[in-house]
């Protein structure tokens, strides 16, 4: 039985040092994929459709939205007026916009 777990363990740590490494978050294009995919709605961080729903800081703080994952989620998915772009961006785009929005609303959007 001892043999078994080692084995086990020995495959865990080979599976997990064959992993890709995590992606490194590009915020530069994030804000690519922001101007050509969100500004439409969201042009200085606003909400055109939902003006309660903005991208701003308390916006996003008062609707759980301020993490990468929520906004990753929301982006992939969509949700009321927004559309998915799940099937439409890369993953890592998703990503780098996300952080770029967490980023951008840290800052007050200027």
């Amino acid at each position: 039985m001892k043999n078994f777990f080692f084995g086990f363990f020995i495959v865990c740590l080979a599976l997990i040092s064959f992993q890709n490494p995590a992606q490194a978050v590009d915020i530069n294009n994030g804000e690519n994929v922001f101007v050509a995919n969100c500004s439409a709605c969201h042009v200085g961080g606003a909400n055109v459709i939902m003006v309660d729903k903005t991208l701003k800081k308390d916006a996003l703080d008062r609707n759980s939205m301020n993490t990468v994952d929520a906004i990753t989620y929301q982006v992939t998915n969509g949700k009321n007026a927004m559309p998915a772009f799940g099937g439409r961006l890369a993953e890592t785009d998703i990503q780098d916009v996300a952080n770029f929005v967490l980023s951008k609303s840290d800052k007050g959007w200027d």
